[in-house]
């Protein structure tokens, strides 16, 4: 900076001459004219001592003042041209100049002496805070000691006043012994005047008969004996005087408080409110809530509680628990079947399940047996219900269950093995073992079942039955003729070879387990398939175990109860009765009842219909206590993530199908959506669902059932997502291809392009140009782009710019030279190579 003199280094620094004058000699610095020049090293020297002796001589704490306060100064002119009208006789362009002074005044502050004013405040503010805590703990601990003084008080108060309530119950009872020792005295005293008295009259009449003057005799030779006139004929009674004690009230009450608590024992049946629990233990419902609610249960003052929940909080609240097992309708129920099932016994026809893969031939061999069509009725040729029937053939009566092979109905698989005597597994002799062959065998052995296997479809020419019996034997199932137990019957549903061999192979089992059963009895059962009919109402189909069913027989099933009004067999005739063993179907139920409840005959409607409310209100407190538990679930849920959910309403037209469908829709779950029945049932849909369905948004499902006219209105008006299926699988795969639209697309990145870097240009407006070679692929300019130095990524990002010459493209090919502006970046170097990516979003199915 060239010299200036000390008149303008005055006007720049905004001081009079004068003034900067004597501060440059104060520093040392022998300038006196206005005009001399001041050079930069004379400037430090004066701004050295400014901040010496601002900071009062100490170098070291040299203080910097926290405000600078700039003024500025300028000075501009205006220039007006006026103009005026010809006709006002005034000349043109007439200029007029206005001056004016500008001042602009900038105030900064030291942002350091900001924070430390900020820090100053908040500490005020915090020991303030802590100076208010403070007091309020003094003032606590006051008031605490106030109530404990008056605690205190009232003990001494309480304590004085039984002792003068002990001291005057002492004076009174000392008042009462002397009044009894004075009534004592005065008997004494009385009953020894009455006995000197006596003896003074006894020795008067001695004298008086000693006398002469009294000689007189009586009539009869006796002497007269005389009495003196001052005293009575007849004796006084003594008077009793009865000793009286005064109590003088002192105004205490009668009750005491407890030193000790009360320690209750209280008995917990299965179930109990919190109402019931509250009374029992004589405490508040408000402190049991409270109680649980520490615990993690949230609950009402009518909710139930189990056993275990009700101990733990009487526990808590320092009770004794007494779990009892209350005697139900069900134990009488128990004991009540023992009786009446004893009797004679007689053999029964033997049950048999045809269990197998699907589309093996079960229901095709059925049919060769029983002269039938069954499988063309069913939709896709699967059997998707439970049938049950009796066939009447040359080696006798044999009822068979047919059951699904589809991967849906374990349910109806299990509960068929569960009934059953005898379990012939079909087994297709060109597709061999499959995952249901498999499942059909453990649940054989897992109901201690014999199994006959009958190795179908021999008639194809790629029928392989040493197969079938190699992979049997894989699953501990040996052949007769390999050293096993397992007999296989090698037949053929189509032409009927080997039936005769396998209904001859399940007569000699059933000879083997000798089947009876007790014939004169009320009966006992199974209910195998259930569902709505229109036009007869509840439908069960029952298979009796014990005893014969008749018409007006009062049944009760599961929680449902009635009287039976009619009995049809698996054809469609009425019958009048069904015994052992035999398949039914029964119409006068109150409702459908579930497959696989227990179907029992109790001759005692006032009975039924106590064990059919006890079992509902046992139902409604499971139902809740999945409620509670769903409840805890969604704050578990909260903490893992948000969980998306395909609600559904499912109506169909057997309870078997609903517990299939229900069950295998369940598991159809991932991490990010869930499927959840809202509601299931049997019959068809109604108004009712339809408006579950809206308020839930829920898709609808109608399994072998329909809409009404009210349902499909609310349908329609709301566009509900309905939709009807015949055959289970195709209802699986529909959900699924929704649960997989929920899931979030699976994102990957695919490298469409590559160039290096040959050279770098600097650019005033872009920055760093990099000039590249495309070595593959294409470049284009709105993807998305990644730096790498020695195949390391040191950057990510998108591009600025792209050309080729001087013009702007979007996309450059391989082979070709262009230049590259990285956005936001300026270090890429010659060899670096930037590679460029798209994201590619791919839609995620389940497997």
């Amino acid at each position: 900076m060239t010299d200036v003199t000390i008149r303008q280094f005055a006007d720049v620094v905004g001081l009079p001459v004068d003034r900067l004058l004597t501060q440059l000699d104060e520093a040392g610095l022998a300038i006196s004219d206005a005009d001399a020049t001041i050079s930069d090293k004379d400037k430090m020297q004066l701004l050295t001592y400014l901040r010496k002796s601002h900071g009062k001589g100490d170098p070291v704490s040299v203080s910097q003042p926290k405000k600078v306060t700039l003024k500025r100064k300028t000075h501009t002119e205006l220039r007006n041209t006026v103009t005026r009208s010809p006709t006002r006789g005034a000349t043109a362009g007439k200029a007029k100049t206005v001056s004016v002074e500008v001042r602009k005044k900038r105030t900064y502050v030291k942002r350091a002496d900001l924070v430390a004013e900020e820090q100053d405040r908040l500490d005020k503010e915090a020991e303030e805070k802590a100076r208010l805590l403070a007091e309020r703990e003094q003032q606590r601990r006051k008031e605490q000691e106030a109530l404990d003084r008056a605690e205190q008080e009232a003990a001494r108060k309480a304590e004085e006043e039984k002792q003068r309530a002990e001291e005057l119950a002492r004076q009174q009872q000392e008042a009462s012994r002397k009044a009894e020792e004075d009534q004592r005295k005065q008997a004494d005293a009385q009953a020894r005047a009455e006995r000197e008295a006596q003896q003074q009259k006894t020795e008067h009449g001695r004298k008086h008969k000693d006398s002469g003057d009294d000689n007189k005799h009586t009539r009869y030779g006796r002497k007269e004996l005389h009495v003196a006139t001052s005293k009575s004929g007849r004796r006084k009674k003594k008077k009793r005087s009865r000793s009286t004690v005064s109590i003088t009230p002192t105004g205490e009450h009668g009750f005491e408080r407890p030193t000790a608590p009360v320690i209750h024992e209280v008995e917990i049946a299965d179930s109990i409110t919190v109402s019931e629990l509250a009374q029992k233990m004589s405490i508040k419902a408000a402190e049991i809530i409270k109680g649980l609610m520490k615990m993690g249960v949230m609950t009402t003052i009518n909710q139930p509680l189990d056993q275990d929940t009700a101990a733990l909080i009487v526990e808590e609240m320092g009770h004794i628990a007494k779990p009892v097992e209350a005697k139900t309708l069900e134990t009488e129920l128990e004991a009540l079947q023992a009786q009446e099932v004893a009797g004679e016994k007689v053999v029964r026809p033997p049950v048999v399940t045809i269990m197998g893969h699907v589309d093996h031939g079960k229901t095709s061999l059925l049919d060769y047996i029983r002269r039938t069509r069954v499988a063309d009725g069913e939709a896709g040729g699967i059997t998707q219900h439970i049938g049950a029937y009796h066939v009447e053939t040359p080696k006798g009566v044999i009822s068979f269950l047919d059951t699904p092979g589809h991967a849906a109905f374990t349910a109806m698989r299990a509960r068929g093995a569960q009934v059953t005597d005898i379990v012939v597994l079909v087994v297709a002799a060109d597709d061999g073992v499959k995952p249901q062959t498999i499942e059909a065998i453990e649940h054989s052995k897992a109901g201690d079942v014999p199994l006959i296997i009958a190795i179908n479809k021999i008639d194809k020419p790629e029928a392989d039955p040493e197969r079938v019996k190699t992979e049997l034997s894989q699953h501990e199932v040996i052949p007769e003729d390999w050293g096993g137990e397992t007999q296989f019957i090698p037949v053929s549903a189509k032409t009927g070879e080997g039936v005769d061999n396998l209904l001859d192979a399940i007569s000699l089992q059933a000879e083997l387990l000798e089947l009876t059963a007790v014939a004169d009895a009320p009966a006992q059962g199974i209910v195998i398939e259930s569902s709505l009919d229109k036009g007869r109402g509840p439908v069960a189909t029952v298979l009796v175990q014990q005893g014969t069913l008749r018409k007006g027989d009062t049944l009760i099933s599961g929680q449902e109860f009635g009287r039976v009004r009619a009995l049809f067999d698996e054809s469609g005739k009425a019958v009048d009765s069904a015994g052992p063993s035999m398949p039914v179907v029964v119409l006068g139920l109150s409702a459908v009842p579930n497959a696989g409840d227990d179907a029992i005959v109790i001759n005692d409607e006032r009975k039924a219909r106590e064990i059919a409310e006890y079992r509902e209100q046992k139902m409604r407190e499971v139902k809740l206590a999945k409620q509670q538990q769903a409840r805890l679930d969604i704050f578990s849920q909260m903490g893992e993530g948000k969980v998306d959910h395909l609600n559904i309403v499912l109506k169909a037209d057997v309870q078997g199908s609903v517990e299939a469908l229900r069950d295998a829709l369940t598991k159809i779950a991932t991490d990010e959506v869930a499927v959840k029945v809202v509601s299931s049932g049997v019959g068809g849909i109604n108004e009712t669902d339809a408006n579950l369905a809206v308020a839930s948004n829920a898709i609808m499902i109608g399994f072998n059932v329909r809409a009404d006219a009210a349902a499909r209105r609310v349908v329609d008006e709301h566009d509900v997502d309905l939709h009807y299926y015949s055959v289970i699988y195709d209802a699986i795969d529909q959900v699924k291809s929704a649960v997989s639209g929920m899931l979030s697309p699976e994102v990957t990145e695919e490298i469409i392009g590559l160039a290096e870097v040959r050279d770098v240009f600097r650019s005033p407006k872009l920055g760093a140009i990099a000039g590249c070679m495309v070595v593959d692929g294409v470049v284009k300019r709105s993807s998305p782009i990644r730096v790498l130095r020695d195949n390391v990524v040191i950057y990510e990002g998108e591009l600025e710019s792209l050309r080729r010459f001087k013009d702007g493209v979007n996309e450059v090919r391989a082979g070709t030279e262009c230049g590259i502006g990285v956005k936001s970046y300026n270090d890429v170097k010659p060899g670096d190579q930037i590679e460029v990516f798209e994201r590619v979003e791919k839609a995620r199915t389940l497997e």
